[in-house]
């Protein structure tokens, strides 16, 4: 079957297409829960323990895990079509996440811009930037996986 480029689906799945892409563009919002729930269990549990460093290293690992499982249950509810649909959606919640990353941080938490970019930072110990890129090839590589 063809692939269309601009929806990553097959032409004869046009509408259910489109629609599978914007459910998990709205799905994406769990993302952040998911998100708000493992930064508080951080701060409240073990970054005292821990420290700040070691402690936001291992979140970022649980994080990961917990996006793959969230990946998961999705793509077994709501199986993406192809490849190309999953790597679609994986750009589209990249897009959300550093733009909700970005403006709520900064406007909403009042985070400088300095700190927001210091996060990205491997090299200073920082594995956020490992987050996103899973929460960009996430929903590709669970949906090779399930195939």
């Amino acid at each position: 079957m063809p692939v269309s480029a601009s929806t990553g689906v097959g032409q004869g799945e046009g509408r259910e297409g489109k629609r599978v892409i914007l459910r998990y563009t709205l799905l994406w919002l769990g993302l952040p829960v998911i998100g708000i729930l493992n930064g508080a269990i951080r701060e409240f549990l073990y970054k005292d323990v821990l420290g700040e460093l070691f402690a936001h290293q291992l979140s970022s690992f649980i994080i990961v895990l917990l996006i793959s499982v969230y990946v998961w249950v999705l793509e077994g509810r709501w199986k993406l079509s192809s490849s190309y649909a999953a790597l679609a959606i994986g750009l589209i919640w990249l897009v959300q996440t550093i733009m909700f990353e970005f403006l709520f941080g900064h406007y909403g938490m009042g985070h400088s811009w300095d700190l927001l970019f210091a996060d990205y930072n491997v090299f200073e110990g920082r594995f956020w930037s490992i987050v996103v890129f899973w929460i960009a090839f996430a929903p590709l590589i669970v949906c090779r996986v399930q195939e």
